[in-house]
């Protein structure tokens, strides 16, 4: 996956406590680790942001050992129903190799990786995705973002995720050097590590980037800041614009991109010149890669700003999915062509713009409801923290306090022309989100 030997010299790991590993010494204790483990099989590796995480994915990755990433926290009662349901060859946790099972399931030659769909680590279905997919998703990535081995990015996603993971996968291939730390964006730690390392770079999803902009991050002195990258969701236009003007001002790059787990990460981009003239769009397809728009009735649109469900082709659509160790024998399933799931269009220029989900539209007395849309508009409206669910004829407005009710009502009453019976308000405390940021909607409607 990765040569080593170009760059054995260049520091490939430094973590907030100190200890740095060049890439020589990473080649080393990828092999040192292989030993314990000496066959291709199916190991559980428990991650977090550290170095030993990172050494155990590479050494799996290198030697051909499939590896099924989990959050170090995870519940450890669904850490058991995954492993009844996969049993592992091994266990790899904060770098000690446990063996777990004699069971050695049947595995398909060119599976490399097992990920969480949405960075729930509850669910058993996991993304098959192959050594090719892997390679080509990150080598696109390096294209597009033109990295190279001067490159110093911060983990500031988990590397459990697809997200996280393709800065690893693609930094890695340039021989850059990755300043490891589990602190987050909130914490004095992650940015006194941030500026004492010259990071480069940093990666948010939205959620980050709400954050990001409370931390008033646009004010502070990071005079080795290049670039700024965002995925996992749309941004709202108000803060697309805000970072993109930051960018603009400062000489920086801010690169909004487009991805899922099923096509190994990222699979759209904006490319940097054009953040401020396409505020909202993901962009264009990465290349090696193509976008169409899909029809209800499967026939390909020609139109622009049409909605069709988008379609994208290209070598890091991945290979399925696996719900129990018997799975792992599958072959490619997809051939290369992914169906999203996301409802987008596309402008006179052929740049996309995502504007639901499939699952996310409702009935509502007849009419079809677009919920992310609506989202946006209340939130940048209103310019309030809220979420929206519910089902056919009633839709859920989940609030952190109680403010605006009415005059919420007469805005979706005016922008929809729908009956204000349908819309219901839910005050809760806190908006949940997984551990990739992402608002966990079956939870809220949960308490509907």
């Amino acid at each position: 996956m990765w040569d080593f030997k170009l760059y054995q010299n260049n520091i490939a790991l430094i973590d907030d406590r100190g200890t740095e590993i060049t890439y020589r010494e990473l080649e080393q204790k990828c092999d040192e680790l292989y030993r314990k483990i000496g066959k291709r099989c199916l190991c559980f590796v428990l991650c977090r942001n550290s170095i030993d995480s990172i050494v155990a994915y590479t050494s799996l990755i290198q030697n051909n050992v499939v590896a099924l990433l989990l959050s170090m926290n995870i519940d450890r009662g669904l850490l058991n129903n995954l492993l009844d349901l996969y049993k592992p060859s091994y266990i790899i946790s904060d770098g000690e190799v446990s063996p777990f099972s004699n069971d050695n399931y049947d595995l398909y030659d060119n599976l490399a990786l097992l990920l969480t769909t949405s960075g729930s680590t509850g669910s058993p279905k996991f993304v098959r995705q192959s050594y090719e997919n892997i390679s080509s998703n990150a080598k696109s990535i390096v294209e597009y973002l033109k990295l190279d081995k001067s490159e110093r990015p911060i983990t500031s996603l988990p590397m459990n995720y697809t997200y996280g993971l393709s800065i690893i996968n693609s930094h890695l291939m340039v021989g850059a050097t990755i300043c490891v730390t589990d602190h987050t964006l909130m914490q004095k730690e992650f940015w006194n590590f941030f500026k004492t390392m010259k990071c480069t770079s940093i990666a948010g999803v939205p959620y980050n980037y709400e954050i990001l902009d409370k931390l008033r991050f646009t004010r502070m002195d990071l005079p080795d800041l290049r670039y700024m990258t965002q995925a996992g969701g749309k941004l709202s236009l108000e803060l697309h614009k805000k970072f993109a003007n930051y960018a603009n001002d400062s000489n920086k790059r801010f690169v909004v991109m487009y991805g899922q787990c099923e096509a190994t990460a990222r699979m759209g981009y904006l490319p940097p010149n054009m953040a401020l003239s396409k505020i909202g769009s993901m962009g264009i397809a990465i290349p090696g890669g193509e976008f169409e728009l899909i029809d209800v009735d499967g026939s390909i649109i020609k139109e622009s700003d049409k909605e069709g469900e988008l379609r994208y082709k290209g070598d890091n659509v991945t290979l399925g999915y696996a719900e129990s160790g018997v799975d792992l024998i599958k072959a490619d399933e997809r051939n290369g062509i992914l169906n999203t799931g996301d409802i987008a269009k596309r402008d006179l220029d052929g740049y996309y713009y995502i504007t639901g989900r499939k699952k996310r539209f409702l009935k509502v007395y007849g009419n079809r409801v677009n919920l992310d849309e609506l989202e946006r508009l209340l939130k940048s409206h209103f310019n309030t923290e809220l979420a929206i669910g519910g089902y056919d004829d009633h839709i859920y407005i989940f609030m952190l306090k109680e403010d605006n009710n009415d005059s919420i009502k007469e805005y979706i009453e005016q922008i929809t022309n729908l009956n204000r019976q349908a819309f219901h308000f839910k005050t809760i405390t806190e908006i949940p989100h997984n551990e990739s940021g992402k608002v966990l909607y079956n939870e809220l409607n949960k308490l509907i």
